[in-house]
């Protein structure tokens, strides 16, 4: 079993990584296009961008937890 400390320290580190993924591949900015291609098209609602950013933040978690 995780401590809450352990969790937390999970989390934080899923959430830098996602900042980081985020930030280089240009998810969620207006003019989202990517060299690399994970950007969200800049015509994506802003709904689309969010539930993005929580499914890339969830599999970021699951990378950590690995």
């Amino acid at each position: 079993m995780e401590s809450n400390t352990t969790a937390r320290r999970t989390e934080d580190i899923a959430l830098d990584l996602l900042k980081f993924v985020a930030t280089t591949a240009n998810v969620g900015a207006k003019a989202a296009g990517s060299a690399v291609g994970f950007g969200v098209p800049s015509s994506a609602k802003p709904e689309d961008q969010v539930a993005h950013l929580l499914e890339l933040y969830a599999r970021c978690r699951e990378a950590v937890e690995k």
